[in-house]
């Protein structure tokens, strides 16, 4: 029997299961084809962060599968390939805001550059003939040196706070997008803001 709200009820009220169904294919349905569809993420986020396997980015950002789009490589750093997808999402999936993750006892603050240089020479022989996209033959470092290609960090709080400067900076990335930083303490499993050591401050003497 149908009702006067336009849903079906059978004798007892109870609304048909096929109802709930529906309304689980339909879900189903915008997941799978978010991008045909034209669906953003749930949070029109994307996050870019480092590779390090301590980072529970879900976790620590306090977002869910779907959430956001999440880009990570060695060091959290903005590469020519995070500007293409940042790029795209920005302007062609409504994402509008980036957070930026880097961490403490990062991998890239943990070999001086000469042995990183030697490392890769190692292991590529001639680097100014090596190929650096394997879709791009050719494309290499030009005139840069390696290790500004690698990307290797002094200081996790300035690599963090440079990394939003660039994305911010970026002629691809529309001025609104909302672009900010944080470091993942590795030790203490929280976030906090660059330049915020809250480590150094509560374990020192007032001057």
């Amino acid at each position: 029997m149908s009702s006067h709200d336009g849903e079906e009820h059978d004798s007892t009220g109870h609304d048909h299961h096929h109802d709930h169904l529906d309304a689980a294919v339909d879900a189903r349905d915008d997941w799978a084809r978010r991008r045909r569809k034209g669906i953003p993420t749930d949070e029109n986020l994307l996050v870019v962060a480092c590779m390090d396997e301590r980072i529970p980015i879900e976790e620590a950002l306090g977002i869910e599968l779907g959430d956001a789009q999440v880009f990570r490589n060695a060091g959290g750093k903005v590469t020519d390939d995070v500007i293409r997808s940042a790029a795209l999402t920005t302007n062609f999936f409504d994402t509008d805001e980036i957070v930026v993750i880097n961490h403490t006892d990062c991998g890239m603050m943990s070999a001086p550059d000469e042995a990183v240089r030697e490392g890769l020479e190692a292991q590529a022989g001639d680097l100014d003939a090596a190929d650096l996209d394997p879709s791009l033959p050719g494309l290499n470092v030009g005139d840069a040196d390696l290790l500004d290609w690698v990307k290797m960090t002094d200081d996790i709080d300035a690599a963090c706070a440079a990394q939003v400067e660039y994305l911010r900076e970026s002629a691809f990335i529309p001025d609104d997008t909302t672009v900010s930083g944080y470091v993942y303490e590795v030790e203490s499993g929280e976030l906090r803001r660059p330049d915020e050591r809250i480590a150094e401050e509560i374990s020192e003497r007032r001057a």
